[in-house]
């Protein structure tokens, strides 16, 4: 037998939290074109989820939240006190004022307000105006039970503070009373906020505030069409003519419909219902398409962060390739190795090497009596010297190109971070690193020797031959196709190595040799690829660390199809 279907009731604030928490942890890191229109919408949509959906959701019968909102004085702190019918704020003098807004409410309606079941962010005061980050809490007992009116800031402040919390207020109301004035009607900025609103399908009335009477009827007229255009012709309409104030508040006459219209909502459960399932109901449709801007924000996320990493894969790809080229070019054998390499062979030292151990014992007493290293010893050191250079040399060019690539890219100046200067050169522990990994690959190309010298006959001839001479040709032989050496150099390093070769064709045979070049190559082209890598991991680990994280688009996505199938 099928197990009962969850009720709706029960399913969708679970969606909805799960969807809120998803949108709360959208990665916009990366500095993409769209990511910080992409924040703003993440926070509201966190914000409308926090102090208005899930609240309003859980307690469908709770008092209508109105909110007072509009454009820079056009009177609304004025229409509060005129509705309440006493001063429970006070309009500001100064423009931009930054206090905290006023929530008023009816004393039976004081423990829906008093505690964070709504607007869980703004910290509650009472008798006092709050500080910023704070709500005033204004309790009557002449206020309608059902009703609460809340005083906003200028939805146009030219202090972005001000702007942004009026934006989240709006979002938390059951019903919106936007307020303007006959002069500002037509204004862009609280247009874009009643666009909001008809997308949200916010519940709306709006108050048109110091109408010369001799023109309230055309100035209404065409307010009224602006917002048939807007598809906010449901939205109910007040006008408020110019007239001297009354003990600061406005006539009676021009008050008395707003307030009918409001303490009618309180007092009516149904009518106060329609508005609730209105707003709530079109705030919900709306956070399909809220949301899947985001999933775009992210995938651009995810464009931006494998853009960045194909460039720096791209560099360093090309460094791997500039240390395989000038392995396999002969340009390690010129300068200071050529020379350590003819002197190694010219002098005899390769024929010393290759001598009884009584002989190799001599010629290690004759260089520490004399304090000067051995030619060998010079060609193992300028090897080894000359394939850090060339590592340094690709890792510094594959760096600035890095560099200088992310650069031109829109996600890639703010990801350095002014670190352009120190990411353009190799790490501070690169040459130690570097120096580490060839001497271990010397000891490596030791070891091969050794190793194939391993069977009694060859080991008898590696034994008289030895094995660092051995190993040092083996060495020369890696390097040693001569595409980057001329003239002379061709004739010394090419038929140095070829006598060198032949004897060690000698010991161990022809195949074996090349096979012991072949192993030296690939495990000098494994370490430097392992240096190259450690190196790009510095660019890595900062796309990493601000790239979206594999399915984060996906899950946004799963988020919206369960609050929809919550919603059925």
């Amino acid at each position: 037998m099928t197990a009962p279907t969850e009720p709706a009731t029960t399913r969708l604030p679970d969606a909805l939290q799960t969807l809120r928490d998803e949108v709360a942890r959208t990665p916009l890191a990366l500095a993409t074109p769209e990511r910080d229109t992409a924040r703003r919408d993440a926070k509201a949509v966190v914000d409308q989820v926090d102090d208005y959906l899930l609240p309003r959701l859980r307690d469908l019968d709770a008092p209508l939240l109105t909110v007072v909102g509009g454009s820079t004085g056009a009177g609304k702190s004025t229409l509060v006190n005129s509705v309440v019918g006493a001063t429970v704020t006070t309009p500001g003098v100064l423009r931009p004022t930054t206090r905290a807004p006023v929530l008023v409410c009816s004393s039976a309606d004081r423990s829906y307000f008093a505690d964070e079941r709504v607007l869980p962010g703004l910290a509650r005061t009472t008798g006092a105006d709050a500080g910023p980050g704070g709500l005033r809490l204004e309790v009557r007992d002449d206020v309608p039970a059902g009703l609460a009116l809340l005083d906003a800031p200028d939805v146009d402040s030219v202090v972005e503070s001000n702007r942004d919390l009026a934006a989240q207020l709006l979002a938390a109301a059951d019903l919106w009373v936007f307020v303007t004035t006959a002069a500002r009607y037509a204004d862009a900025v609280p247009w874009d906020l009643l666009r909001t609103a008809a997308e949200r399908g916010t519940a709306l009335a709006v108050v048109l505030d110091r109408v010369p009477p001799e023109a309230a009827a055309e100035v209404a007229d065409d307010l009224a069409g602006m917002l048939q255009r807007a598809r906010l012709d449901t939205a109910r309409l007040f006008v408020v003519e110019e007239r001297p104030l009354v003990d600061g508040r406005l006539p009676e006459d021009q008050v008395a419909p707003l307030r009918a219209f409001l303490h009618g909502l309180a007092a009516d459960q149904e009518e106060r219902a329609a508005v609730v399932r209105q707003t709530l109901s079109g705030a919900l449709q709306s956070l399909t398409t809220r949301v899947d801007a985001l999933v775009a924000a992210v995938e651009a996320q995810d464009t931006a962060g494998q853009q960045l990493r194909d460039v720096a894969d791209a560099s360093y790809d090309r460094a791997r390739d500039g240390v395989d080229e000038g392995v396999q070019n002969g340009s390690l054998l010129r300068g200071e190795v050529l020379a350590r390499w003819q002197e190694f062979v010219g002098t005899g030292e390769w024929m010393r090497s290759l001598q009884a151990s009584v002989g190799r014992l001599r010629d290690r007493l004759t260089a520490a009596l004399s304090g000067r290293p051995t030619p060998a010893e010079d060609l193992q050191v300028a090897l080894e010297s000359s394939v850090e250079q060339l590592l340094r040399t690709e890792a510094d060019s594959a760096a600035e190109r890095t560099v200088t690539a992310w650069r031109a890219l829109p996600a890639g100046p703010e990801l350095l971070g002014g670190r352009d200067r120190e990411m353009e050169h190799v790490s501070p522990d690169f040459v130690e690193a570097a120096g580490d990994e060839v001497r271990d690959w010397q000891g490596y190309v030791l070891d091969l020797v050794r190793s194939e010298g391993s069977d009694k006959r060859s080991t008898a001839r590696l034994l008289s031959y030895g094995v660092n001479g051995a190993g040092l040709v083996v060495m020369v032989a890696v390097f040693a196709s001569t595409g980057g050496l001329t003239g002379g150099e061709v004739a010394v390093a090419g038929g140095t190595t070829a006598l060198g070769q032949r004897l060690l064709e000698a010991v161990f045979g022809d195949a074996a040799v090349r096979a012991l070049a072949a192993k030296a190559r690939a495990d000098l082209g494994v370490r430097a690829d392992r240096l190259l890598s450690g190196e790009q991991e510095r660019f890595d680990a900062l796309v990493v660390a601000a790239a979206p994280e594999p399915g984060s688009a996906e899950a946004l996505r799963a988020a919206t199809r369960a609050l929809v199938e919550a919603r059925r």
